[in-house]
C-alpha cells in the first residue's frame, strides 16, 4: 500500500532518506556526524513547510513496515521549501552567503528522493512509488517531471529512463555531479 507519510513514520523514512541522499544529508544539516544528522533531518520531516516534510512523502507500506518512500513537490515551492534548512545552516554557521542548490526548475514536478529498503528490492516497489509520483503529479495539474541521478548510479539512471525520462543537463549539487532528468506529462 501507498500511503500519505505521518509524523510517526519519521524514524523509518528519515532513515531510507538518509541512506540515499547522504552527502546531501550531510550539507542540509551543516555536519557529517550521523547521529546529528539523523536527528535534524528527523525534526524537519515532523515540520511542515520544509523539503523533507512527511507532507511532501509517500510511504510504501508492507505488512504494517516502512519499505519504501518518496519526497516530492512543486519545482516553484523549492526555494521557500529550501528557506528553513539555509536559515539553520546561516545560524550555525554565522555564514549570510550560504546558498543551497536549486535542483528543479519552477515547472517542474520534482522528486527530490526515492528509496527502498534494500530488504525488499526488486519486488518493484521502486515502481510503484515512480507511478504514485506520476499519478500525484497528474491528479495536480502538472505537466512535467524531474529528478536528479547521480552520473555514476546506472541502477536508478535504467529505472527512470524505463519510465521515460530523458537526462537534460547537469548539475553539482554537495560536490557530486548529477544528470538532471525530464519527463513530460500527457
Amino acid at each position: 500500500m501507498i500511503r500519505p507519510a505521518r509524523k510517526e513514520d519519521v524514524q523509518p523514512a528519515i532513515a531510507l532518506i538518509y541512506a540515499t541522499i547522504g552527502n546531501i544529508g550531510n550539507t542540509l544539516a551543516g555536519t557529517d556526524d550521523p547521529v546529528e544528522v539523523t536527528r535534524v533531518l528527523e525534526s524537519f520531516f515532523i515540520q511542515e513547510g520544509n523539503r523533507l516534510s512527511y507532507e511532501n512523502t509517500l510511504i510504501k507500506e508492507q505488512e504494517g513496515q516502512v519499505v519504501g518512500v518518496l519526497v516530492s513537490y512543486l519545482g516553484s515551492q523549492t526555494y521557500k521549501l529550501d528557506q528553513p534548512f539555509l536559515d539553520r545552516l546561516i545560524a550555525q554557521t554565522g555564514d549570510p552567503t550560504l546558498t543551497i542548490t536549486k535542483e528543479a526548475k519552477d515547472d517542474e514536478y520534482y522528486l527530490d528522493t526515492i528509496a527502498v529498503a534494500s530488504a525488499y528490492e526488486g519486488r518493484g516497489f521502486g515502481t510503484e512509488l515512480m507511478r504514485a509520483f506520476e499519478d500525484k503529479a497528474r491528479l495536480e495539474g502538472q505537466q512535467r517531471l524531474a529528478l536528479l541521478v547521480e552520473q555514476n548510479n546506472e541502477r536508478a539512471r535504467r529505472l527512470y529512463e524505463k519510465r521515460g525520462f530523458l537526462a537534460d543537463e547537469s548539475l553539482t549539487v554537495s560536490g557530486y555531479l548529477f544528470d538532471h532528468m525530464v519527463k513530460p506529462l500527457f
